[in-house]
């Protein structure tokens, strides 16, 4: 019986070694109760993602949630680039813009409102419409020196239509139907764009609003080619302008509004906004054409810069 203690203690202590989680102690200089000691499982650590155990001893799997290229997920491919416009004439265009959201505030919304409510919605558009069916001979003209021959022949055929069943142009049944003659919204600015001609920088015109030089030969442009101008004598347009501005004004009233609430410097974003639809308008009318449907979206190399 005494020799069977002994032989009993070290199956004990040979046992208690080889259970995992427990370790002889690597320093023979420790007591004797201290000789077994407790491995504590390893905490990850805040904000990191735990390794996942495979099953094998020293063999863990990669996170699969991992970015080890460190992707920058901020920028979108699909994103159109943006446009921007030279402004050397800043300090004359701001004051433009005090001008004109001065002329807006104090002059044509008060009487675009009262104008609204005397004068019903359909009655309004009517006026636009027939303001837009006069200026047939632009629209025609420049679809022809884009190379857009069936956008010419579309407007030819909506302002026959217009004129004739839409009563002088105050309706528009091109649009309706089966017929479904799309607008030719175009005009010289967009025209000298698809033959090279950059916008040059931004003018803020009093009155007249956002411009450039390129653009602000359309001004001219429509003075001409518009049948309105023709019509008694030359300062009957001082009356024809203003009630078609004041038209058109009764027809978005808020959105001017809206825009400045939202934009930090209402000045920088309606300058932007211009430059980024006239780029677009420039870049729809070159896939219509025969000859500039090949050519870069940019209008020019001389145009907008265009920042990724």
């Amino acid at each position: 019986m005494r020799h069977c203690i002994p032989l009993m203690t070290l199956i004990l202590l040979i046992a208690a070694g080889l259970t995992p989680g427990y370790g002889l102690a690597s320093d023979p200089q420790q007591s004797p109760e201290n000789s077994l000691s407790v491995q504590q499982p390893t905490r990850a650590k805040a904000g990191s993602v735990p390794a996942h155990n495979t099953g094998k001893p020293g063999i863990t799997d990669k996170d699969p949630y991992s970015d080890e290229q460190n992707l920058d997920y901020d920028d979108d491919p699909f994103a159109e680039p943006k446009v921007t416009i030279a402004d050397p004439l800043e300090p004359f265009n701001r004051i433009s813009y005090q001008f004109n959201d001065k002329l807006y505030y104090w002059a044509v919304k008060p009487v675009a409102t009262v104008y609204k409510w005397i004068v019903p919605e359909p009655a309004r558009i009517s006026v636009k419409q027939f303001y837009f069916n006069a200026k047939f001979p632009i629209r025609f003209i420049n679809c022809l020196l884009q190379a857009d021959f069936s956008g010419a022949g579309i407007e030819f055929g909506r302002f026959t239509i217009n004129t004739i069943w839409g009563i002088g142009g105050l309706l528009d049944p091109a649009a309706g139907g089966e017929i479904k003659l799309a607008k030719q919204d175009t005009d010289f600015g967009q025209t000298l764009g698809m033959y090279g001609v950059g916008h040059g920088f931004y003018i803020l015109w009093p009155v007249l609003g956002p411009s450039s030089p390129r653009d602000s030969v359309d001004i001219a442009g429509e003075y001409l080619l518009d049948p309105l101008s023709y019509f008694g004598p030359w300062y009957t347009g001082i009356g024809i302008r203003p009630f078609k501005i004041i038209n058109n004004a009764s027809l978005v009233i808020g959105e001017y509004e809206s825009l400045q609430e939202a934009a930090l410097d209402p000045y920088v974003a309606i300058r932007d906004a211009y430059a980024q639809y006239r780029a677009k308008a420039i870049k729809a009318r070159k896939a219509r054409s025969l000859i500039f449907k090949d050519v870069g979206a940019d209008d020019s190399p001389a145009g907008p810069s265009v920042k990724k």
